[in-house]
């Protein structure tokens, strides 16, 4: 079976009757299962469950539950899943060029594939094909809903048949592909039909290209392709070819030109010195070359010299264009090295996991104007100064930044903002989000304390069935985050677990921790400050750098990670996005677990 198409656009289709669907890199895949047999098939007819068996596996460990919609035909992309928006290209070109039985099977079991499922052409024996596109997207919710399968993609689930939702917002979904850097969307007409084998225009994609400036290197003559490349240090690095996206006529011209001021010449191509520029928009950089490369324009005011590298991979990370870099070169921290653009890229690439907790919170940041190497200040209010998206709102008499959108935070890496402190409730309440632990050591020596004191906490959750998340402060310490529902309980309601766990701390090991307001009187024990948990108070946000001379961060941790080996100064800035890609976002569950937190059992017993 020929999967139906969609038809590739630069312009997004929008009015009531279009819909979005998020659009994923990976293998387009036909799943027909019936009483006798099981198939997975390519869009060019290939199958694909000998290259993937993990997807096999996993639907003949459900088949209880999906035996009563058999037969069925789904239409569905196959993926290795990044994040909850993005697939990584790369990683399912690798699977799908696998031979080995014994290799495929590894890497079946320790990275596993996804297959997204977007629209149903039969179910239960009776066709779907000819139905409109939502009531297809009905039946597939119920089949999902039944089956108690991922109504939306999820990277961490281990349940690798997923639902591919679809959104009435653009701008809603369109800027969770940007923040994310997904490869685009699909836009879908409400009542099209599933035609099989047709590219329509009723199915619209629509991609979030990335763009580079370059210059022409050489032009293939068999073939019409133009080459281009960047500057290194002198040296020309060939970064791909293009010949989709030009004009007819343009394309003539630039061709003639070539020609006509040709530096050499063999059989294949005609070269000429670097003097064309251009601006290219593409996807990603696969195997150092762009992918889907479309001309976009000339670039008659640019010079070659000014097509480099450096700028060439800073377009990778697709910053926004309204937000203005200054001095990217400039150095912040020294040991690691890290620039300015390093701290924006940094900010870039964390942005997804970092802004879901900035999201409605009166922000306070501290600045670090001369980098690490000079004085730092408190900043709450909003200067009057600030562009137009940088939302505010005003309490207790102060207009506080609201950073609530990636260019809000970048313009505020760019103002050279390194710490982003945030308070314990939303502007939309006055009650805790959270209940959080701070468990601050008298000194970095002595850091052995907080990991005590964390697994004691932990042992208490475990026994009071309580979800807790662990971080390091980034500085000294740790900190024990426990998500509530929002607008729930009091602070006062708070107060009594956080002062039942540190007494019950301080009687464990009166020695190594207290609740000994007084400094003086501390002695070398960890301080358990329950009444920091307040309304007013703040801490440091996941994900947050410090101002600390190592360029550490506040780093979510896995609990398994809370052991003597652990030390902070293994959270550095050029470590966190690496860690997150190999070992994954340990604070990934945080929002969901708000509503399942049994904390109203528990707080019913510390009130009697």
């Amino acid at each position: 079976m020929k999967p139906m198409l969609p038809s590739l656009s630069f312009e997004i289709p929008k009015g009531k009757e279009w819909l979005y669907e998020v659009k994923y890199d990976g293998f387009r895949a036909i799943l027909h299962w019936d009483e006798n047999e099981m198939t997975l098939m390519s869009r060019n007819g290939k199958s694909l469950l000998e290259l993937f068996p993990e997807i096999r596996l996993y639907l003949e460990t459900t088949k209880e539950k999906i035996a009563p919609f058999l037969p069925l035909t789904f239409d569905g992309e196959l993926v290795f899943l990044e994040n909850a928006y993005k697939a990584h290209f790369g990683s399912i070109q690798v699977r799908g060029r696998m031979r080995s039985e014994k290799r495929i099977a590894e890497k079946a079991s320790a990275s596993p594939c996804r297959l997204l499922i977007f629209d149903v052409l039969e179910l239960s024996g009776r066709t779907a094909k000819n139905e409109p596109y939502l009531s297809r997207k009905a039946q597939l919710h119920t089949f999902f809903e039944q089956c108690e399968l991922p109504l939306k993609p999820d990277e961490k689930s281990t349940m690798l048949i997923q639902m591919l939702p679809y959104y009435k917002n653009f701008a809603e979904v369109w800027e969770k592909v940007t923040l994310y850097d997904g490869e685009g969307l699909v836009a879908k007409q409400q009542d099209n039909k599933w035609e099989e084998g047709k590219r329509t225009s009723l199915w619209i994609k629509y991609k979030n290209w990335k763009y580079a400036t370059c210059f022409i290197t050489s032009f293939e003559k068999s073939n019409g392709y133009f080459y281009t490349g960047v500057y290194k240090n002198q040296t020309i690095i060939p970064i791909g070819q293009f010949i989709f996206g030009i004009k007819p006529d343009e394309k003539r011209a630039l061709a003639q030109i070539i020609k006509e001021n040709k530096a050499a010449e063999d059989s294949q191509f005609i070269y000429v010195e670097p003097a064309i520029c251009v601006e290219i928009k593409y996807l990603e950089i696969y195997d150092e070359q762009m992918r889907e490369p479309h001309f976009h324009q000339f670039r008659f005011d640019l010079k070659p010299d000014l097509c480099t590298y450096d700028q060439f991979i800073q377009g990778q990370k697709n910053l926004p264009v309204d937000v203005e870099i200054t001095h990217p070169n400039k150095p912040l921290w020294d040991d690691p090295p890290i620039q300015k653009i390093d701290f924006i890229h940094y900010l870039r690439e964390i942005s997804p996991y970092m802004l879901p907790f900035l999201k409605d919170r009166l922000l306070t940041v501290i600045r670090y104007p001369h980098g690490i190497f000079g004085e730092s200040f408190y900043q709450k209010s909003c200067p009057e100064y600030a562009p137009e998206y940088v939302e505010s709102k005003r309490a207790d008499g102060i207009n506080y930044i609201v950073c609530n959108h990636l260019k809000t935070l970048l313009w505020l890496g760019n103002q050279l903002a390194f710490e982003y402190h945030i308070p314990f409730q939303t502007i939309h309440n006055q009650k805790p989000s959270e209940i959080v632990f701070d468990l601050d050591p008298p000194s970095k020596e002595a850091f052995g304390l907080a990991i005590k004191a964390a697994k004691y906490i932990k042992e208490i959750l475990d026994q009071l069935e309580l979800i807790g998340f662990v971080k390091t402060s980034g500085n000294k310490g740790l900190q024990i985050y426990l998500p509530l529902p929002e607008n729930t309980f009091t602070y006062e309601e708070t107060r009594l677990f956080t002062s039942f766990i540190a007494n019950y701390l301080v009687s464990k090991e009166p020695d190594s921790f207290t609740i000994e307001r007084m400094k003086k009187n501390r002695g070398n024990r960890l301080y358990v400050d329950y009444i920091q948990h307040a309304e007013g108070k703040t801490i440091i946000a996941p994900y947050s750098t410090r101002g600390t001379k190592e360029a550490t961060v506040a780093a979510p941790l896995h609990w398994e990670e809370v052991n003597d080996h652990l030390q902070i100064t293994d959270f550095q800035i050029p470590a966190i996005i690496k860690r997150i890609n190999q070992l994954g976002d340990p604070f990934h569950q945080y929002f969901a677990v708000k509503e399942k937190q049994k904390f109203q059992p528990v707080l019913d017993f510390l009130k009697k």
